[in-house]
């Protein structure tokens, strides 16, 4: 199966790349359902950002933003992602419509959710995660970083297994920036097919991520900050990489620089 594409949309204020875009709730359908008619296979909507220092949202403002996008974005038939790590917010946006629930703590932040999701029959995204975004960097220690993220997802996927969530109904996500530094990301996207071989649907997102900007700079004549252009194009290239190690799906901005680019890698590969 072709690795799909899971298209961003952020109905907050302060997301690191496109804050502020979309949180009105018409301007937030138009963009999904663009995104979709661009060829996103799932639209994930998220009211809480998670960029490095990031504060946290209280569950009840983040319904707020969410729902009604969720809501009408599946009556028009579009397949719905919510990105949370509130078991509350999970719960009520899959009634409102949401087939997945993206949670990139993998279900530790908020204790209640992966038995509040045992309940449902949505998948489930277990992000590999080691703490809020003020305190993400501050835990990037590892002694063998592929090795530990393998391991603690698995631990994810134990956790998951005896809350009552099938395996069948588990992604995993290695948690690309999210307590991790530069050369870390690197490592853990190297060694990806290693989290493949756990054997579950595998989801990767780089997109637009600092560690990406970080690699362009070198390469920057004059010392300015990647563009957004740049890292789109920097995204399509590890979204290919991807899926060719395995990745059933890949989370980005930009919908078509990936989509091409994904085109054009699986006719190189006939």
């Amino acid at each position: 199966m072709r690795t799909q594409i899971m298209g961003i949309l952020n109905v907050t204020p302060d997301s690191f790349s496109d804050g502020g875009r979309y949180q009105a709730t018409d301007a937030a359908i138009e963009r999904g359902l663009l995104l979709r008619s661009q060829g996103a296979m799932l639209i994930d909507v998220g009211g809480e950002s998670t960029r490095p220092g990031a504060e946290r949202v209280a569950p009840a403002l983040e319904q707020e933003r969410v729902l009604p996008v969720v809501r009408r974005l599946a009556e028009a038939e579009v397949l719905v992602s919510v990105d949370t790590m509130n078991a509350s917010t999970a719960l009520a946006a899959v009634e409102a419509g949401a087939r997945v629930v993206n949670d990139v703590s993998g279900g530790l932040a908020d204790p209640d959710l992966l038995g509040a999701m045992a309940a449902t029959e949505a998948d489930i995204v277990l992000g590999h995660w080691r703490g809020h975004s003020a305190q993400m960097y501050a835990r990037a220690d590892y002694d063998d970083v592929v090795r530990e993220v393998v391991t603690e997802l698995a631990l994810r996927v134990d956790a998951a297994a005896a809350a009552g969530i099938a395996p069948s109904r588990v992604i995993l996500d290695p948690g690309i920036g999210f307590g991790k530094k530069g050369d870390q990301n690197w490592a853990v996207l190297r060694a990806l097919s290693r989290i493949v071989g756990l054997g579950h649907r595998v989801l990767v997102g780089t997109s637009r991520k600092g560690f990406l900007a970080d690699a362009l700079q070198d390469v920057q004549d004059d010392g300015a900050p990647a563009s957004e252009s740049r890292r789109d194009l920097a995204t399509a290239v590890t979204s290919v990489l991807s899926a060719q190690a395995g990745a059933w799906a890949v989370r980005v901005h930009d919908v078509p620089a990936t989509r091409d680019a994904l085109v054009i890698a699986a006719r190189w590969e006939g």
